[in-house]
């Protein structure tokens, strides 16, 4: 089905959706982030070991060197002194220096021990500082105040050419060292410009990743998704002819197709709801060329009907009268018959006028009082209620909007029923009940009459329904069936409680009355 949506559309659609493309998005980052990471750790540990290297290993070590350096210079010239002096106070530079060397020699041997040349150099500074001390400046030192002068004055040019091949080794030894460390320092530089350039390139890299990320973004999901929103939001305006966009990844593109699809059903749907209008509007005009003709027919069941029907009522009653004494007795009682069928007949007429009447001729929405009303209902059933010895109390009735004629008919017509259809073995007993709940009132009227029978509560609320004979109980048939239409007319529901017994206990709503609700003018709430 959707393949089908995919090639009407024209759309080819491949496997690559938003999800797929941000996973290799995201993989292609990461990677490229991951090897620029790589590089930049490399290049910082680089940089940290040439610095270690220069500031722990190199530099010490010259300095060592040149400690050492001092430190038999230092030797030489207390020996050379005490030579020509024969003084022992001049030996305090040679002192100084044999533990100068011993110190500088202790930090020298550990910082080279890596460095193969430097090693062989300390070892000809060792080799000929052993051979200066053993045969100079030893013996010398160890030697009396008067034997030291002949001593150092026999030994003198042995001890120049020693001691010179002593400094010798020695500026070699500083050498490598000095060339060592500027080469260390040369390697470091590099390192450092290296790490620069990799983090300038990290750095240019998450802006280009960042920019590449944005423009896919936005051309791959944020502007397909806008071209969609767009379209939809023209066809909630009602521009239902325009076609929703189908771009971007495999997954939009589905959503843009069904969001198109759903475009073209309501295209469709509102097709046939105007079709459907159109015979709505067709039989809206022949419901009211019919109700034309209803309210034709009242206007004639009013006047036309009714004036023969006196004529009928009113002939027949003084043909009685003017000739009782010369008919029979089978005379009379027809007589009687046709007197009664046309009373009957008017009072069916008006009945069925009232039940038309409803919600067409009295349908003014005011606030009605249903305490005031339901005492006047009662004061107008008061001589029935006095025969049949009923007891007739209520709840505390509340204001309701309605049409006081309406909900006038719609008491007069429940309690009289429930004093016509009471039970001859016992007294009457009414009550009308009332609750709130939320924004409806729940009323009833409940009796200890005959009641209802299962099978009839449904047929009860039927116009001309009658259960019993009309010489049983008179009534046209037609009271509880203008009772349903004026409840329902203001909203509510009516009907009879299956569970109340014995009598009958007939149940309705009405709408409550809001607190902001104008006084005459708002219709009823439905």
């Amino acid at each position: 089905m959707r393949d089908e949506r995919e090639a009407r559309a024209g759309v080819t659609v491949s496997g690559w959706t938003t999800r797929r493309w941000l996973r290799v998005g995201v993989g292609a980052t990461l990677a490229v982030l991951a090897v620029l990471g790589g590089l930049g750790t490399w290049s910082m540990a680089r940089a940290s070991d040439l610095t270690s290297q220069v500031v722990d290993t190199n530099s010490p070590a010259l300095i060592s060197a040149v400690r050492l350096e001092a430190a038999l210079v230092n030797q030489e010239t207390g020996v050379r002194g005490y030579g020509l002096a024969g003084q022992r106070d001049f030996l305090a530079p040679y002192d100084q220096g044999v533990a100068d060397e011993k110190a500088a020699l202790s930090r020298l041997r550990p910082l080279i021990r890596d460095d193969e040349t430097a090693r062989k150099d300390l070892a000809d500074v060792e080799r000929l500082a052993d051979q200066w001390q053993r045969r100079i400046a030893h013996p010398v030192a160890a030697a009396p105040a008067g034997s030291a002068v002949p001593l150092a004055t026999e030994r003198a040019d042995e001890g120049k050419r020693t001691f010179d091949s002593l400094r010798s080794a020695l500026d070699r030894q500083q050498t490598h060292l000095q060339d060592s460390r500027e080469a260390a320092s040369e390697d470091l530089a590099r390192a450092i410009t290296l790490r620069n350039w990799v983090f300038t390139a990290i750095a240019l890299s998450i802006l280009v990743v960042a920019a590449l990320i944005f423009e896919g973004l936005r051309r791959g999901v944020t502007a397909p998704l806008t071209r969609i929103a767009t379209s939809a939001r023209e066809v909630a305006k009602g521009r239902f002819d325009r076609p929703i966009a189908a771009e971007g990844p495999a997954d939009l593109r589905r959503l843009g197709m069904d969001v198109e699809e759903m475009r073209r059903r309501l295209v469709a749907e509102l097709a046939h709801t105007e079709r459907s209008r159109q015979q709505l509007d067709e039989q809206a005009a022949d419901l009211r060329r019919s109700n034309a003709e209803l309210e034709q027919f009242a206007y004639v069941a009013s006047h036309d009907l009714q004036e023969p029907l006196r004529k009928v009522s009113s002939f027949t009653q003084l043909l009685q009268r003017r000739y009782g004494e010369q008919l029979d007795e089978r005379a009379d009682q027809y007589i009687a018959f046709a007197v009664d069928g046309a009373n009957r007949m008017q009072v069916l007429i008006n009945d069925l006028l009232a039940f038309s009447r409803v919600g067409r001729v009295h349908n003014e929405s005011r606030e009605v009082d249903l305490e005031a009303l339901v005492e006047r209902t009662l004061g107008t059933l008061s001589m029935a209620a006095e025969e049949t010895g009923a007891e007739i109390t209520h709840d505390p009735l509340p204001t309701v909007l309605g049409d006081t004629t309406q909900l006038g008919m719609l008491w007069q017509n429940l309690l009289s029923n429930a004093l016509k259809f009471h039970s001859p073995e016992r007294p009457p007993r009414i009550h009308i009940e009332a609750r709130q709940d939320g924004d409806t009132w729940h009323f009833a009227v409940r009796d200890n009459g005959i009641g209802i029978a299962p099978e009839f509560r449904d047929k009860v609320f039927v116009i001309f329904q009658r259960l019993h004979t009309k010489d049983a109980y008179p009534g046209t048939g037609i009271g509880l069936a203008m009772c349903k239409k004026v409840v329902e007319f203001h909203g509510g529901t009516i009907g009879i409680d299956p569970e109340h017994g014995p009598g009958t206990r007939v149940v309705f709503t009405l709408p409550a009355l809001r607190a902001a609700e104008p006084d005459t003018t708002e219709e009823p709430s439905a």
